[in-house]
C-alpha cells in the first residue's frame, strides 16, 4: 500500500474530535516503556538471567524449554505455547514484579522531585471529566496511571479503599470521592471530586493477599504480588478476585464507550479482545497511538474507517509517523504523533 497525500489541517481537526463524551482510554505497556519502564524484550532478558537461579529439578528443565521458545518467538508467545507449572509461574511473577518495581521507583522518584511530568498527566488535563470518573483500562502492573491522575489534580479510584492493606470495595472507594451532599426539594444531589477510575485486569504491583483476601498496599513487601503474567495460566487466574471484578468493570466500560483512545496497546490480550475488538468493528470511533502497530491493530485500521492508527515511521531520512485514516495509509515527516507527549503538544496544546 503506497502512502496517499494527507490534508494535515483536516487531520488535526479530526484528531481533536476524538476527545468527546463517552471516551474510554486503554493503556498498554507501550506508554510505560515510553516513560522508561522495561518492555517485554527487556523483561525476557531479565527472566532468562534470573529464573535459572531460582528453580531446580522439573521446573529448571521446563524453564530450559521455555527459554528456547522465548528466544524463538518472544515471551508472550512462549508462555502461551508452553504454560509454566504453578511453582515456576510463581518464580516468574516474583522476578517480573521485582524488575518492574525497581524501574518504576526510578520514574516515580523523578516525578516526586519535579524532574519529570508523566505524559498521561498532561493528557488527563484535556479529557472530559464525567461525574462517574474517567474510565481508564490498563493491562500494566505499574502504578504510573494512578500517579499521573493525582499529579493532574484528580482522584485515583482503584476500587480499593484504605491506605494500609486497603480492601477491595468498589462502593466505598467511589463514595470516598464524594465531596458534598445536598437536598434540593426531595432530590438528594451529590458532588464528587474529578477522578480517574483505574481498572487493571492483570493486577498491580501494590496488590497482595492477606488472610485470604486481596488488599492494596503501596509499599514493597517480600511476599507474592497479585499480577497475572502472559500465557494460558492468566485465564485461570483472571477469574479470581480481584482480577475478576476489575475485568468485569473494564469490559463494562468498553461495552458502554462511544469512543476509544488506545495508547501503546497491541491487541494481543484475549481478556479484553472479547469485548474491545467487536466494539471497534461495530463502528465505535477509535484513535490508536503506538510505537509499532501489531498485525491485529493494522488489520483493524485497514478494515474499519472508524479507526485512526498512528505509529512510528522513518519518512525519507527523518523520524515521523505512519497513519491509517479512513482505511488509507499516509506518512507524516518530522512529527512523532505516535508519541503521546508530541501528540498532546501538536493536537491538544497547539
Amino acid at each position: 500500500m503506497m502512502p496517499a497525500a494527507l490534508d494535515y489541517d483536516a487531520f488535526l481537526t479530526e484528531l481533536q474530535r476524538q476527545f468527546g463524551d463517552g471516551l474510554v482510554t486503554i493503556v498498554g505497556s507501550g506508554l510505560s516503556c515510553a516513560e522508561g519502564l522495561p518492555g517485554m524484550g527487556a523483561l525476557a532478558t531479565h527472566l532468562s538471567a534470573e529464573i535459572p537461579k531460582l528453580v531446580s529439578g522439573a521446573d529448571a528443565a521446563l524453564w530450559d524449554e521455555l527459554a528456547a521458545e522465548i528466544t524463538a518467538v518472544g515471551l508472550e508467545a512462549a508462555l502461551l505455547k508452553k504454560p509454566p507449572s504453578s511453582t515456576l509461574e510463581s518464580a516468574i511473577v516474583g522476578s517480573s514484579a521485582s524488575f518492574i518495581a525497581a524501574a518504576e521507583r526510578r520514574v516515580v522518584a523523578d516525578v516526586f522531585t519535579g524532574k519529570r511530568t508523566l505524559r498521561f498527566t498532561r493528557l488527563l488535563k484535556h479529557l472530559l471529566k464525567p461525574s462517574t470518573g474517567i474510565p481508564v483500562v490498563t493491562t500494566n502492573y505499574d502504578r504510573l496511571v494512578e500517579i499521573a491522575a493525582e499529579e493532574a489534580g484528580l482522584g485515583a479510584d482503584t476500587l480499593f479503599v484504605g491506605g494500609f492493606a486497603g480492601a477491595l470495595n468498589e462502593t466505598e472507594s467511589s463514595m470516598s470521592f464524594c465531596r458534598e451532599v445536598s437536598l434540593q426539594g426531595k432530590i438528594v444531589r451529590t458532588r464528587y471530586q474529578d477522578r480517574a477510575v483505574i481498572l487493571k485486569p492483570h493486577g498491580s504491583l501494590d496488590w497482595y493477599h492477606r488472610a485470604g483476601k486481596p488488599v492494596r498496599y503501596a509499599g514493597d513487601l517480600d511476599i507474592p504480588r497479585l499480577i497475572i503474567t502472559p500465557g494460558l495460566n492468566k485465564f485461570r487466574n483472571g477469574y479470581e478476585s480481584p482480577f475478576d471484578r476489575h475485568r468485569e468493570r473494564a469490559n463494562g466500560a468498553i461495552d458502554r464507550a462511544t469512543r476509544f483512545l488506545i495508547i501503546g496497546y497491541g491487541f494481543n490480550d484475549d481478556h479484553l479482545e472479547t469485548h474491545l475488538t467487536p466494539r471497534i468493528a461495530s463502528g465505535t470511533s477509535t484513535l490508536l497511538l503506538t510505537f509499532e502497530l501489531s498485525e491485529n491493530a493494522i488489520a483493524l485500521a485497514r478494515e474499519h474507517g472508524n479507526v485512526i492508527a498512528i505509529e512510528r515511521a522513518i519518512v525519507g531520512s527523518t523520524e515521523g509517523s505512519r497513519v491509517f485514516w479512513n482505511r488509507t495509509l499516509h506518512e507524516i515527516p518530522d512529527k512523532n504523533l505516535w508519541d503521546l507527549g508530541t501528540f498532546i503538544s501538536e493536537v491538544l496544546e497547539p
